[in-house]
């Protein structure tokens, strides 16, 4: 899951996918605004057919937030 995470916020925020470690903050380290983290979201829910409460948003800190909250909807479905 890590992976296509890297993968999707590589592509929206134009970095190379190496800055994207599991504990990079999304804001802070790889600099995304509010409107590239609504589009990464957008993007995930495509992809992966899930609907992501706006409640949960807050929590969404860095990329190991994005990629366990993915791995419980997995488990979940």
């Amino acid at each position: 899951m890590f992976d296509e995470v890297q993968k999707i916020l590589a592509k929206q925020l134009r970095i190379d996918p190496s800055r994207v470690q599991i504990d990079s903050r999304i804001q802070a380290d790889l600099g995304a605004d509010s409107l590239n983290i609504l589009q990464l979201l957008m993007k995930i829910e495509d992809d992966y057919g899930i609907v992501i409460p706006d409640e949960e948003l807050a929590d969404f800190e860095t990329v190991r937030d994005v990629v366990n909250y993915l791995d419980s909807q997995k488990k979940d479905s």
